[in-house]
């Protein structure tokens, strides 16, 4: 046991004492923040206007297009667009949404142009030497008969990436079409407009106590929960697998071996970096708190609060239970195969196997999120390898019975069980070859020896 207990204290300090566990500590939510800021900081570089010549040979719709196209137009849509999406959407992307629709707001400029007495090729013609000489960046050519099947709008344009500009200009033609329309029908557009008013639904979701919750407050406090878990479980399932490679790279093991036995060596470095890792995650977790904790005191942040998952300490708890489960289930199968492998290049292959398995838990917690009662959602939180990330979030959304975590928590440290008596067998042998990867059969050999 002291012997256990010494190689827990060698390879929890060998991790947290080095100045990268305080920097991946302190860039993790820095990382998590550029998600939501840098997308804003994109959308707000200016951007030159499009100049652009609008032909309509009717002499019906033209107008009603420049118009649609206005500043002024534009950015009143653009807010309206706001108003119906903001509950859809994290708390950052509504002002980022805005931004960009307001850059848009002023990236038309008109050019005049006039096709008295040329043929539709001549303006063809002309339009396309000018768009190549740059004198303008797009055209649009506007049918004769807007009410006919076969109408069909020409947009020719050198910014052909421009997909919000696009946009905005798809839905300028298609307003101005109806509204010609409208007129042509002597319908009042005002009361179509008022007729077809969205209405305002307020939805939420119901815990088993019957106490409402934001939904969306609960998607974005799941996914971070999730993500969390993720890029922890993968971050510290690799340091195993680096520090069994260095360890066979530098030829230490024999020394180790005369030390101690090969499964205290190994129990013990999965013990002293899952404290590591648990560490980590119980700092992002105290930080979040605390900082959710000192806005919602703020009185113009309460509201802002107000419809956060109601999270207890044993839901806490439950998270740092998972995160520990799912840690020494990955960490087994990462040491396992640092074991077999001669160099981390070469372990780096055999590791994409195990992320891409702790990526799928990671889908499956959107499927928990929309109905954590469903079959998917039981069988998903109670299999190995996805429970850790899709549990939580279950606890999270809506807390099932008691009998389903423990037996989630029965299966997961089976498992758990068996992969590390599985890698122990593995690893007392593979950390004393060198020089040759082993094969399938040999490792069956290992495992069966007494």
């Amino acid at each position: 046991m002291r012997k256990f207990l010494a190689v827990v204290k060698h390879e929890y300090k060998k991790i947290v004492l080095k100045w990268t566990f305080l920097l991946g500590t302190l860039l993790f939510p820095v990382i998590g923040a550029g998600f939501a800021v840098v997308p804003a900081l994109i959308f707000s570089i200016k951007g030159e206007p499009t100049r652009i010549v609008i032909v309509d040979p009717s002499n019906r719709i033209g107008m009603r297009i420049r118009e649609n196209l206005s500043p002024e137009k534009i950015a009143a849509r653009s807010d309206q667009m706001v108003k119906d999406a903001v509950k859809e959407m994290p708390v950052a992307q509504p002002g980022q949404m805005n931004q960009s629709a307001m850059q848009s707001a002023a990236s038309f400029v008109f050019v005049d142009y006039n096709t008295s007495g040329r043929s539709a090729d001549d303006v063809y013609l002309d339009l396309n030497e000018m768009v190549v000489a740059n004198k303008i960046d797009a055209y649009l050519i506007a049918p004769s008969d807007i009410d006919s099947k076969d109408a069909s709008f020409e947009f020719r344009s050198r910014k052909a990436g421009d997909f919000i500009a696009g946009d905005i200009l798809r839905d300028a033609i298609n307003d101005a079409v109806r509204s010609q329309r409208l007129a042509d029908a002597n319908i009042s557009e005002t009361s179509v407009m008022e007729l077809s008013r969205r209405v305002t639904i307020d939805s939420k979701s119901l815990d088993d106590k019957g106490r409402e919750k934001d939904s969306d407050m609960l998607l974005a406090a799941s996914f971070v929960i999730g993500l969390m878990i993720y890029i922890t479980l993968a971050i510290y399932g690799q340091v195993i697998m680096g520090a069994v490679v260095e360890e066979k790279e530098t030829r230490i093991a024999e020394i180790l071996f005369s030390s101690a036995r090969p499964y205290e060596l190994m129990l013990g470095k999965l013990v002293g970096v899952g404290l590591a890792g648990l560490t980590q995650l119980a700092i992002w977790v105290i930080s979040i708190a605390g900082l959710i904790a000192f806005l919602a005191v703020q009185s113009d942040m309460s509201t802002l609060f107000s419809g956060l998952p109601h999270i207890t300490t044993l839901m806490v708890a439950y998270f740092l239970l998972y995160f520990l489960l799912g840690y020494f289930a990955y960490a087994s199968i990462f040491a396992l195969i640092g074991s077999v492998v001669t160099t981390v290049q070469e372990g780096g292959q055999f590791a994409f196997p195990p992320v891409m398995v702790m990526l799928i838990g990671f889908y499956f917690s959107f499927a928990v999120i929309r109905d954590p009662n469903s079959s998917l959602s039981f069988w998903v939180s109670v299999s190995p390898f996805f429970a850790p990330m899709t549990m939580p979030v279950r606890i999270l959304a809506e807390t099932p019975p008691f009998w389903q975590i423990a037996l989630s928590v029965g299966v997961n440290v089976f498992t758990i069980a068996a992969l590390v008596w599985l890698a122990s067998r593995v690893y007392r042998v593979g950390m004393l070859m060198y020089g040759k990867r082993a094969t399938l059969p040999e490792i069956w050999k290992w495992i069966r020896q007494v």
